[in-house]
């Protein structure tokens, strides 16, 4: 008796309409998250495009009348030169740059301090931190700032960049703090006890080898921290009072109440504002990227 031939059943995903099914399925997702990117960047195109049109074309046309498209630099050459924005602009990398790195270094070594160092009332301290991330920044200014006046009369903080400095600098650490020691908790046990039983001392062993491989949460957290101070306005208002050290927040604001009506201008304020931390988030993407997944990774 001959035995029935056995039928083969081919997987779906090795059929023609298989292959048509997935690759319909990755077109729709593309075209969604394609709609999805030209919405998200329509205000920042149209905000570019404003910023070269002279002011005529702005008040008779709109800036997506691409038959009609007149570009021009003379609004950026106005913002920079005649209402010191380029001074501004020195002024906010002054403030931005020293505002990441301090906060960085500090929270950095404050996060190995609470993931691998032994030392009385650790964790209370650490939920102490944690805790002090419920408080509104806000309802300190007024406090840090009289302190600031009344401790330090003789520095005259205010005057100059060192006031913003320690604000942001303070405010920064508890959220640091707590994201970096997260991340550093999750390294291997093994390899810091390994370099303890090789006599690495703490501060050796934080700069040998905890802070090579946490480039990219370490990374992550600067670029945080550096859009945050790039685009603050209420510390500048509150801790900045030398009208020569105003970040471009606040020239922004004040080209906002000069000239309510002049949209060339403000738009290329607003873009100069802008530039720096697209250029930023965008090329150090990668490293943002694997700072916030590398703690569900491991």
């Amino acid at each position: 008796m001959t035995a029935a031939p056995a039928i083969v059943q081919i997987p779906a995903e090795r059929t023609s309409s298989g292959r048509l099914r997935r690759t319909a399925g990755r077109f729709s997702v593309h075209i969604v998250l394609a709609v999805l990117m030209i919405v998200w960047l329509l205000p920042t195109i149209g905000l570019l495009v404003t910023s070269f049109r002279p002011r005529s074309d702005i008040q008779s046309t709109g800036w997506w009348d691409i038959f009609n498209l007149h570009l021009t630099l003379e609004n950026y050459s106005q913002v920079l030169q005649a209402q010191g924005m380029l001074q501004a602009f020195l002024n906010t990398v002054f403030i931005a740059v020293p505002s990441t790195l301090l906060p960085l270094g500090i929270c950095a070594m404050a996060a190995y301090a609470f993931s691998w160092m032994r030392f009385p009332f650790r964790d209370t301290l650490f939920l102490i931190v944690v805790g002090l991330l419920m408080v509104p920044v806000q309802v300190a200014f007024i406090p840090v700032l009289t302190g600031m006046r009344e401790l330090l009369p003789d520095l005259q903080l205010t005057r100059g960049y060192g006031a913003v400095w320690l604000a942001h600098t303070a405010f920064a650490l508890p959220f640091g703090i707590f994201l970096l020691r997260n991340f550093f908790i999750t390294l291997p046990p093994d390899m810091i006890e390994a370099a303890r039983i090789d006599g690495a001392s703490d501060v050796r062993i934080f700069r040998m080898i905890v802070v090579p491989v946490s480039v990219p949460a370490i990374a992550a957290y600067g670029i945080f921290q550096f859009l945050w101070v790039w685009n603050d306005l209420l510390m500048a208002l509150v801790f900045v009072q030398d009208s020569t050290k105003f970040p471009m927040t606040r020239a922004i604001q004040n080209l906002l109440s000069q000239y309510g009506t002049e949209w060339h201008l403000l738009a290329a304020g607003a873009f100069l504002v802008m530039i720096v931390p697209l250029v930023v988030f965008f090329s150090l993407q990668r490293y943002f990227v694997q700072g916030l997944l590398a703690g569900s990774i491991k």
